[in-house]
């Protein structure tokens, strides 16, 4: 089975190259530039620098290239996904999209399976999802995905194909609460940072993670999710990794509002417009994430770090 990663980001790169040691892989890239000097240097010195592309990765900017494999993983960030599934739909129907992205389009409020669904409607979806980091990844280091998808033999086919030497995929029917706990992570991996810039300590973090973790779990159940995917490798395992690393995009935000410096406007920070679409869903549906609220105010300037922490400091208390 033959594969492709459209998306040449520090992580499509990163599968890219794992993935290739199971075979040929096509990387595309929408940038032809890009494509040409990463095909010539074998390297992604942007995204991914110092390692290797392997020579079984063929990079391209040529979209032809890519959609003769017969899988197709979507690298692209959240926000930029219908986009990207528009722009190429004669091109992607019927075929096998998987998408490596975390969030929730704020535009819908819905996940990345449900934005293929929409726009590639005889499309075979699935997402993979879980704590990695794609320096990681690339480096050939073991990391544990999950695999989703409601199409059970897919899953198992897509499992099989897409395991590698470093990379072992745990599978599930669940695409909900896959697509969920890959989510809502990032929001609580902003407060997180943000506690940590501005002083507040790791008992602090702890104590985010654990009652973010509680609103995570509220939200996905409240959309239909089951509660141990929430528990798995896609919700609880990448709330640990994004929370506690400054390789995390959305935990390094966080730590630049508590430490009230500037962050990097070209990095991807999924969390920032997650949080604000898991806020206005929570307060539609009459659900307390009182946290998630901060982060959103937070991270879009409507509160400081210290209006923040005075905000949830003086919530009522309450058993837990």
């Amino acid at each position: 089975m033959s594969v492709a990663v459209l998306g040449s980001g520090a992580f499509g790169t990163a599968l890219a190259i794992s993935l290739a040691g199971n075979g040929p892989v096509t990387l595309w890239s929408r940038n032809t530039e890009q494509a040409n000097q990463m095909q010539y240097s074998r390297e992604n010195a942007a995204r991914l620098p110092n390692v290797a592309l392997p020579d079984e990765v063929l990079v391209t900017a040529d979209i032809q290239d890519a959609v003769t494999s017969d899988v197709l993983l979507l690298a692209v960030p959240m926000q930029k996904l219908r986009a990207a599934l528009t722009e190429h739909a004669p091109v992607l129907a019927g075929k096998t999209l998987v998408a490596c992205c975390k969030g929730i389009e704020l535009s819908s409020g819905l996940g990345p399976i449900s934005v293929i669904r929409q726009t590639i409607p005889d499309a075979r979806p699935a997402l993979l999802t879980g704590p990695s980091f794609a320096d990681d990844i690339a480096r050939g280091l073991p990391t544990a995905l999950t695999l989703a998808c409601a199409d059970g033999d897919l899953s198992e086919t897509l499992q099989t194909e897409l395991t590698t030497a470093n990379l072992r995929l745990y599978r599930t029917t669940d695409v909900i609460g896959a697509e969920l706990g890959g989510a809502l992570k990032n929001v609580m991996a902003i407060g997180c940072g943000a506690a940590i810039g501005a002083g507040l300590g790791d008992s602090a973090r702890a104590a985010l993670m654990t009652r973010g973790f509680a609103e995570m779990q509220r939200f996905a159940l409240m959309r239909g999710a089951r509660p141990d995917t929430l528990m798995g490798l896609s919700g609880l395992g990448d709330l640990v990794l994004t929370c506690s690393s400054e390789l995390s995009r959305n935990y390094r935000f966080g730590l630049c509002l508590g430490q009230n410096r500037p962050f990097d406007s070209q990095t991807t920070v999924e969390g920032v417009a997650t949080a604000r679409a898991m806020a206005d869903i929570a307060t539609a549906e009459g659900l307390d994430m009182p946290i998630s609220a901060t982060v959103a105010d937070l991270s879009h300037g409507t509160y400081s770090v210290p209006q923040a922490i005075q905000t949830l400091l003086n919530r009522p208390l309450k058993e837990e």
